[in-house]
């Protein structure tokens, strides 16, 4: 079911998904009272021009709408293009994006000693969080968490028979729903 729904919402371009899913992801964090920044994972240029949006964006905003943090859309950028994640192994996946992403010069400041909340539609293997994460820590966060509506199982990851999609950057790993 989140797979599919993630498909329509990013994929299908079904932006509107933006608000019920980041319901969904407010109720599962901390009510601690922590002034957060929200982050989202940035796309490439070329990526976010073909696209129309970023959907991490879209979910930052409405977790912003939600007194969730501070939206800092601009936070991150992906300074090189890189592949099409979907298909890729973990290895390869840290290769691709080795170098990728940095904090955008202008939120330096905004970022150092702030407590992070990085925001994403979907953590697959970990390793465009980790890159985002490496980034925002190199520039003196104070924390750095982590808020995705899905995540991909290990197992899923490790399925020796995962075929391409015909969604363009999607696997199909058999029995997934």
């Amino acid at each position: 079911m989140s797979r599919k729904l993630i498909l329509t919402f990013k994929h299908g371009r079904r932006i509107a998904l933006a608000a019920m899913m980041a319901r969904l992801i407010a109720a599962r964090l901390p009510q601690d009272g922590t002034s957060r920044l929200l982050i989202p994972v940035p796309l490439h240029r070329r990526r976010l021009w073909h696209r129309g949006f970023n959907q991490a964006a879209l979910l930052a905003r409405e977790l912003g709408k939600l007194d969730q943090g501070q939206v800092l859309v601009e936070g991150l950028i992906r300074k090189k293009r890189t592949p099409s994640l979907g298909g890729l192994g973990a290895k390869a996946r840290r290769r691709a994006l080795s170098g990728a992403i940095a904090v955008r010069p202008a939120a330096a400041a905004m970022i150092k000693g702030a407590d992070v909340l990085l925001v994403d539609d979907v953590l697959t293997s970990g390793a465009t969080s980790e890159a985002c994460v490496a980034a925002l820590s190199k520039a003196g966060a104070k924390s750095v968490r982590i808020a995705c509506f899905a995540r991909v199982l290990e197992e899923a990851l490790d399925a020796v028979s995962v075929q391409k999609s015909e969604t363009p950057g999607t696997i199909t790993v058999p029995g997934a729903a």
